[in-house]
This record gives C-alpha cells, sequence and structure tokens, in this order.
C-alpha cells in the first residue's frame, strides 16, 4: 500500500492512503489519524490500511479525492529517529580519490552512518531553506525506510524485516560547512539542515521482485534545473543492504518503530571508454560531479546550487509509473525578519 501525510495545520498532518497509480487519496481518520499510531500498532492497524487501499484502488471508495503532492508533509513529519549510512562505497571512494586519501579497509566492512536531525522534516514539494550560498548547497538523492520495532543485537537477514514502509529522500548537505565539522571529529551537525522525503511511502510489496535482499533494484533520477543529471541504479551497487545497516545502529541499542534509515547517495562505479574512466549513468549529489571532475581534470568546474535553483527526485517502476511521487524543490533564500 501507499500512505502519505496531508497538511492540516499541525505538526504532524492527517494520514491518507493513496492510490497505487497516485491519482486518488483517501483519509484514514478511521483507522488512524497519524502513520506513527500506524507504526506502533502495525499488525492491527496495517490490514485495516490494505483494505481501504484495496477498495481505494478498485475505484469503490466513496469519499476518495484527487491526490495532490503539494499538499503532503514528509510521510513522517517528526520520527524518534534519521539515522543517514553511506551504503554505496563507491561514493565514499571517488569523494576520496578526489582529494588524495584512502579508503580505510574498515569502510567495506562497517558501515558509515550519521545521526540527522529527526524533529523537523521537509514534504517533497517544501523549499530548502539557506541563509547563504555561500554554506555550498547541494542535494542528496537516497533511499529511505521506515522500521518497525528492532531488538538489539538483531541479525542484518532479520533486520529486514522490520522494514515497514520505503521512500525517496533528498539528504541536503551544505558542503563548505562539513570540513570544519568533520576537523572536530564529532560529525555533522550544521553542515545537515532538514532532510526532504517523497510525497509517498509504500510498502516493499509495492515493489515487486525490485525489493530483492533488502536493495532496491530500480533507477533513482535525479533532475537538476530542469536537466537530468542522474539516472543511478540503486541495487547492484549497494554495498551495504537495509539489513546492515538497521543491525549496525541496533548493536547496542533497540531500534523503535517510526525510525527512518538512510543509504547515502546512490552511486554508480565509472566504467573505461578509450583507456579513460567514464560515469554514464550521472551522479545523485554535486559534490560527487565535483569528485569525478577533479579526478578527470585536476580541479572542479561545476558550483554548487543557487537560490531559484530546482531539484525533482524520482524513482520509476518497470512500466514507467512513478512509484513514490517526486520530491521537487526549490531552492530559496531565508527570509530575515
Amino acid at each position: 500500500m501507499k500512505l502519505a501525510t496531508y497538511k492540516d495545520g499541525s505538526r504532524d498532518g492527517q494520514l491518507v492512503v493513496v492510490s497505487r497509480d497516485l491519482s486518488t487519496a483517501h483519509y484514514a481518520t478511521g483507522i488512524a489519524s497519524k502513520l506513527q499510531q500506524v507504526l506502533d500498532d502495525w499488525n492491527f492497524l496495517a490490514p485495516q490500511l490494505e483494505d481501504l487501499y484495496t477498495t481505494l484502488n478498485q475505484g469503490k471508495a466513496r469519499h476518495a479525492f484527487p491526490f495532490d503532492p503539494a499538499q503532503c508533509m514528509a510521510p513522517l513529519p517528526r520520527a524518534y529517529q534519521w539515522a543517514d549510512g553511506s551504503a554505496y562505497i563507491n561514493h565514499v571512494e571517488l569523494v576520496r580519490a578526489a582529494r588524495n586519501s584512502e579508503v580505510p579497509a574498515s569502510f567495506y566492512t562497517d558501515p558509515l552512518m550519521y545521526q540527522g536531525g529527526s524533529d523537523d522534516l521537509l514534504g517533497p514539494c517544501d523549499p530548502v531553506v539557506c541563509a547563504s550560498e555561500a554554506f555550498g548547497i547541494d542535494f542528496e538523492a537516497e533511499i529511505a525506510v521506515i522500521t518497525g520495532d528492532v531488538p538489539m543485537q538483531t541479525s542484518a537477514d532479520d533486520a529486514i524485516e522490520s522494514v515497514r514502509l520505503l521512500m525517496l529522500a533528498n539528504d541536503v548537505s551544505l558542503r563548505n560547512l562539513i570540513p570544519n565539522e568533520l576537523g572536530k571529529g564529532f560529525g555533522f551537525l550544521q553542515s545537515k539542515p532538514a532532510t526532504a522525503f517523497s510525497p509517498v511511502a509504500v510498502t516493499p510489496d509495492e515493489l515487486g521482485d525490485a525489493w530483492q535482499g533488502g536493495r532496491v533494484h530500480l533507477t533513482l533520477q535525479s533532475t537538476w534545473n530542469g536537466r537530468k543529471v542522474g539516472m543511478c541504479e540503486a541495487g547492484p551497487e549497494m554495498t551495504f543492504h537495509f539489513g546492515q545497516l538497521i543491525a549496525h545502529i541496533c548493536k547496542t541499542r533497540n531500534v523503535r518503530a517510526g525510525s527512518i534509515v538512510g543509504s547515502g547517495t546512490v552511486s554508480n562505479k565509472s566504467v573505461e571508454v578509450n583507456g579513460k574512466p567514464e560515469w554514464p549513468k550521472g551522479y545523485s549529489c554535486i559534490a560527487e560531479k565535483r569528485a569525478i571532475e577533479t579526478i578527470l581534470d585536476g580541479q572542479p568546474s561545476t558550483e554548487f546550487m543557487k537560490f531559484g535553483d530546482t531539484i525533482r527526485i524520482e524513482m520509476k517502476g518497470p512500466n514507467g509509473e512513478s512509484l513514490f511521487g517526486a520530491i521537487e524543490q526549490d531552492i530559496v533564500p531565508l527570509k530575515q525578519a
């Protein structure tokens, strides 16, 4: 099934069930008003939402209305946890190669992960607000999952079964703030503003055969200022699957229902053409494009995002249908009081 949260003037919005083709929706108030309620009582409430979803897809829901992504908050507007991994080691390799730094051996066996802010998550059409272009504004196209409860020391294979919903994410980064923060040896904070999520979150069965072994085997599309810059394959080159990412978190603690776990920037390896590397699938963040330019030309030439820029992130199924709806955001300056 597909679920969304509509804006209603409150912090947590109103849960709606959305049709498979994203054309219609129906309020879920007779079952649950908030997505977190469903996650807390999944085995009882999810089947009831599935029944409503079936009725909606059959065109028999009496109070259905046209679905409007612009009315959506993040599917889970406030989460108990937002932990973002770096599951595509190729992304790390590229960034490190651009600054002549080796990738530590442990990065191939132990996932990188940071804990971001989860109190203020953005809807798919909410603007990216930034105080200054000088911060180095970058998009990051990712996949994310929402979990149920996961006990401490759960294995990676068992952790896959805790995935309740999947969605897309734009994990915005302020690249020019990152070096000083990482230099302190205590991780990201100011360089990671609010993250945006796709209009709908979907249950794994909606992906069919594309959901295999904790990976999504589909293409993630990134369109910057109307130009498609990334058509990256999300499945084969995901070094750590979502079960491994979740297991990494719960090595020393329980993970509670309503936790969001991100994949990190979806990234694909280069191919050799006439003795030189090329990246035919493009990129899912500007930092990676700049790393590629540095490797090829000795220095980056692509600038980070400017006020007025747009970013669109979307994933389509085998039949060309949009699975999660699109993240479509404008980059705007902070209004001074």
